[in-house]
């Protein structure tokens, strides 16, 4: 009797049976996420040669605040085009051509960098590779989902926050030794090119898999279509909304070098070790999650998480202690990544197929510009009021975000499994 009481209560079943590499049992999404990280891990590298090579050659301040709006803003300019053609074509080819072009702007960077070329030319090479990012993001993430079946999608949302984390550390890193060991940045963008042609090769190699494509003719109502269900699936907004917020107020981030130098009174070294400490602080938790079961309250914890998001930013504005600061760092990313893999999971799950390339345009236009606005926002406010004022201001602002989310959509406090959700 008491065997039988056992195995019937489901949540003592999904212990049991919780594999942390779910997602990874099947072939295209291995071959898909190793494409994906080499890919990341290689523009991180180019990210780091950019920003040395344009300072050392324009020792301009405005030079580098170009870089990310280059890229930016032809993602946000083509979102609604760049989704429908995720649902329309095949994602597949979309995202091979995509990564055909950053290999190419990446050799186009190599080549720049070694004859000594014009600065605008440089930037054109940023704004074609955010066009191919424009493309890519929705179809490789509409893309990915058509690898496994619906039971993994938590598991491959948390390994996918992982890859892109580890990149995040790796990456900088690799970029940094590059330039040290070749004497320039133009090696560096070879790299690059090399890992978009592994990614390449990979991608090549996943079998072809058949979608639901939209047949709508194409109309603005049909490049709008993703929005619209945005904005009537209260939940999935109430989430999109809770995270864009949240990284629009809480960019401390951005203000780290003014951290550094003139609160906490440490050099470059330390300074390094604050930039990494996010992202090890959000990998260490997505890799936690995986090893996890499935959380069976989702809303809560996304709440909550974005909540401490607040707390730890308001903690880290007020600290005077290198250390202090460096565990509010982490803490602030294994918080975030709490709420990246909720959202994540929640936006698939509910988007049915046809639409999945719209909707996670939609989704990466959010999220991209809310990390541009943010840098910008913390920048502006802090010229205006100080770092201190600029940090704690926004980690109240977050928690008075997360109160208004869950006044407004309540039915995100109640939300259970997210594999029960349908």
């Amino acid at each position: 009797m008491s065997s039988r009481k056992q195995n019937s209560n489901p949540h003592n079943s999904e212990v049991a049976q919780h594999d942390p590499f779910a997602a990874f049992k099947f072939r295209d999404y291995r071959l898909f996420t190793i494409g994906r990280l080499v890919l990341f891990v290689g523009s991180q590298m180019q990210t780091v040669a950019i920003g040395w090579e344009l300072y050392e050659r324009t020792n301009s301040a405005i030079a580098l605040g170009g870089v990310g709006l280059a890229q930016v803003l032809p993602m946000i300019i083509l979102t609604l085009i760049a989704g429908d053609v995720a649902d329309r074509r095949e994602r597949k080819v979309t995202m091979l051509l995509s990564v055909m072009l950053l290999a190419l702007c990446s050799l186009a960077l190599g080549v720049l960098s070694y004859t000594q070329g014009a600065i605008f030319l440089i930037y054109a090479c940023l704004v074609l590779t955010g066009v191919a990012r424009a493309f890519l993001k929705p179809a490789s993430d509409a893309l990915m989902w058509q690898l496994i079946p619906v039971s993994a999608f938590t598991n491959a949302a948390t390994w996918n926050s992982s890859s892109f984390q580890l990149a995040a550390v790796i990456g900088p890193a690799f970029g940094g030794f590059g330039i040290a060991l070749l004497g320039s940045a133009t090696g560096v963008y070879v790299l690059a090119a090399i890992a978009a042609l592994l990614c390449f090769i990979l991608t090549l190699a996943i079998k072809e898999q058949k979608s639901i494509r939209s047949t709508e003719p194409i109309s603005f109502k049909a490049l709008a279509a993703g929005a619209k269900f945005v904005w009537q699936n209260q939940l999935i907004l109430a989430a999109i909304t809770l995270d864009m917020f949240a990284v629009l107020l809480g960019g401390a981030i951005a203000l780290l070098p003014i951290f550094a130098k003139d609160i906490l009174h440490v050099g470059p070294v330390e300074l390094g070790y604050l930039q990494a400490a996010h992202s090890i602080g959000a990998l260490t938790m997505a890799i936690t999650l995986a090893y996890l079961p499935p959380l069976r309250k989702a809303g809560p914890a996304l709440l909550w998480s974005v909540v401490g998001f607040g707390v730890v930013t308001i903690i880290f504005g007020l600290s005077r202690s290198f250390w202090l600061s460096m565990l509010m760092l982490i803490l602030g990313g294994a918080l975030d990544s709490i709420s990246v893999v909720i959202r994540h999971t929640l936006v698939q799950i509910r988007t049915p197929d046809h639409l999945r390339g719209r909707v996670a345009a939609i989704n990466s236009v959010f999220i991209s510009a809310s990390n541009e606005l943010g840098g910008f926002e913390s920048g502006l406010t802090a010229a205006l009021f100080g770092p201190v004022i600029s940090v704690v201001g926004g980690g109240i602002g977050t928690i008075v975000v997360v109160i208004a989310t869950a006044m407004i959509w309540p039915g995100i406090r109640k939300l259970g499994a997210l594999q029960e959700y349908k």
